[in-house]
């Protein structure tokens, strides 16, 4: 369990907590390129690390992110008129360019130099990878974008998701790197039921072996961890999670590329998920299969939300799966969000499950404590250190350290498919 002093410095993350100043040293995805789909197009509102912003598309095609409120009176630069390579408030016509600075006040006199002095927040912004992404901490030690292999290399069934949970985003990261959880939230009695996407055996050694053992190490992007589980042939099934700092891990799959997730603090009371699925479009072409995440019209919440009780269906929970909830999306949204907006770690009992749930935890309070000391996280100077992939591997290797140093040698050497074939089987 947590001090309650820990998990306040770990959930909180607005403008100026130790979480958030760590959170803002990172680029993090903030939109999808669909909300802002041509230049001059209408600004959307964003809510990020508890700030209301707004985000729109240049006449360049550039990206800018603001400060919600006009810095004359207030009003919200979401009515805000995009032309010409700036944002202008319709209340007075100031105008501000995607660095803050205000470009135009033409309800001042021609010879004034006031716009001069007026400066908005603003953010950096940029498209890349399938995502809009968004700095928001100190210009002077900006990173250069994180090469995340799915930002480098090209996959045509590759499909970005976007949502919001109404959960404090720590409850969906550590669901993120709870192996165990998906021998029970994610099983299947029924594997040929529509609602499984999963119908290979792999899916069912998950099910048959609900207690791995878990190994974690650390790495200069944060973390690796291992859940192994012995099967009857005296091999290993590995499935091998890296955690990249600040919130971003990769859950294997088996055949290689793996999902991502980033779990971002929207404020302190509710998370954006942004996903990245390596099978989206082939999910979608399925037969009868449920939508990978389901939205309310004109709302990034999920369709089967705690106002329905995320349409639980009992029948289902006796015949189908474990839980009778329709997808793993829904599944984990049920759960996390369960614990209430902000769960009280004070009252929990961590078990020998929860290996990297602690360890990720201690991660960010050592690297949001050294933030505090001046000391700048190491993470942000490597873009490469970003590039990794998963593993979902049966094989004799007994070791996490031996079988991550073999597997990424060889992807990154000699090729993603001789990998797969080396490694996995």
């Amino acid at each position: 369990m947590l001090t309650a002093a820990d998990n306040q410095l770990l959930t909180q993350t607005g403008p100026g907590t130790p979480m958030g100043e760590l959170f803002r040293r990172f680029w993090l995805p903030a939109l999808l390129p669909s909300e802002l789909p041509e230049p001059d197009c209408a600004p959307v509102r964003l809510r990020m690390l508890g700030e209301d912003l707004i985000a729109w598309r240049n006449t360049d095609g550039s990206y800018g992110v603001m400060q919600n409120a006009c810095p004359h009176r207030g009003a919200s630069m979401f009515f805000g008129r995009n032309e010409e390579n700036g944002l202008r408030c319709v209340y007075h016509g100031w105008k501000f360019d995607v660095e803050g600075s205000c470009v135009d006040m033409p309800n001042e006199p021609a010879e004034s130099n006031f716009k001069h002095k007026i400066k908005a927040a603003a953010y950096p912004a940029a498209h890349w990878g399938g995502f809009i992404w968004v700095y928001m901490g100190p210009r002077a030690v900006q990173p250069e974008l994180p090469h995340y292999d799915w930002c480098l290399t090209e996959n045509p069934n590759r499909t970005y998701y976007k949502w919001m949970q109404e959960s404090n985003y720590l409850q969906g990261l550590e669901g993120n790197i709870d192996s165990s959880h998906a021998s029970f939230l994610h099983r299947f009695f029924d594997m040929d039921h529509p609602w499984n996407t999963n119908r290979t055996r792999r899916g069912t050694l998950l099910f048959e072996h609900g207690a791995p053992q878990l190994t974690a190490k650390e790495t200069e992007f944060g973390f690796i961890y291992g859940a192994q589980r012995t099967l009857q042939t005296g091999e290993y099934y590995w499935r091998v999670t890296p955690y990249v700092l600040p919130v971003y891990t990769v859950i294997p799959n088996p055949g290689g590329e793996g999902g991502g997730f980033f779990v971002l603090p929207r404020d302190d009371k509710t998370s954006w998920w942004f996903t990245i699925s390596p099978r989206g479009a082939q999910l979608a072409a399925m037969p009868d299969a449920p939508p990978y995440v389901e939205l309310e019209p004109g709302s990034w919440r999920q369709s089967a939300n705690k106002d329905n009780d995320y349409l639980i269906d009992r029948e289902a929970q006796r015949k189908v799966n474990y839980t009778g909830l329709p997808t793993n999306r829904v599944q984990d949204g049920a759960v996390t969000e369960s614990m209430g907006p902000v769960m009280d770690r004070t009252a929990e009992h961590l078990a020998s499950a929860d290996l990297a749930i602690i360890f990720m935890r201690r991660t960010l309070l050592k690297l949001a404590r050294q933030l505090q000391q001046g000391i700048e996280p190491e993470f942000s100077k490597h873009p490469e250190w970003a590039r990794v992939w998963p593993i979902d591997a049966v094989n004799s290797e007994n070791n996490l350290g031996d079988l991550w140093q073999r597997y990424h040698s060889t992807i990154f050497s000699e090729g993603v498919v001789k990998a797969r074939g080396s490694v996995q089987r």
